[in-house]
């Protein structure tokens, strides 16, 4: 399933959420890719010398703004698509959406010297490429429509996540001058 989620596999997405255990892996992908972007901003946090309870609160934080612009984005889609046009039940987006989340499980590379914003940027491009054909397949909608959907609300998450980390690192970045 990993595999088919990695290539962006169109009949894979179009079929995962009939898989008996593909709700478990969607859920599991998001976790990790949650886990994945709070560990990466755990070690940048470092370079401020925050005590261990700081460092926590920051992996922990930057974590959990992963899985949850997963659910708010994947209701927001739902709820803007079931406006326009009958939807199928919002679960069904979820497995898709959550298997598109799989080039994030490598967010941790991000913060590879030199390299770290040209992964991050070709991990974003994949996920949104992953999220495009999700929301095409969980939504039976054409791909103009689940371009405009999937990219707008991607654009908007990684903003939303993007604020979480900054706002961690501002927090923490006070005991510099301690």
């Amino acid at each position: 399933m990993l595999a088919d989620a990695l290539t962006l596999n169109q009949d894979f997405y179009e079929h995962s959420h009939q898989y008996p255990a593909a709700a478990r892996y969607a859920r599991s992908i998001v976790a990790l890719a949650g886990l994945s972007h709070g560990l990466g901003s755990g070690l940048i946090l470092l370079l401020y010398k925050p005590s261990f309870l700081e460092l926590v609160a920051g992996v922990l934080i930057n974590g959990l703004s992963v899985v949850v612009g997963y659910y708010l984005w994947t209701y927001g889609l739902w709820k803007i698509n079931s406006y326009l046009t009958p939807v199928p039940p919002y679960r069904e987006l979820l497995v898709p959406v959550g298997f598109a989340y799989a080039p994030q499980m490598l967010n941790l590379l991000t913060v590879i010297p030199l390299l770290g914003r040209p992964i991050t940027l070709t991990l974003a491009g994949w996920t949104l490429l992953g999220a495009i054909a999700a929301v095409r397949a969980g939504l039976n909608i054409g791909l103009a429509k689940a371009t405009l959907l999937a990219g707008v609300g991607f654009t908007l998450m990684q903003v939303g996540i993007g604020l979480v980390q900054e706002g961690v690192q501002n927090w923490v970045a006070p005991n510099l001058l301690q």
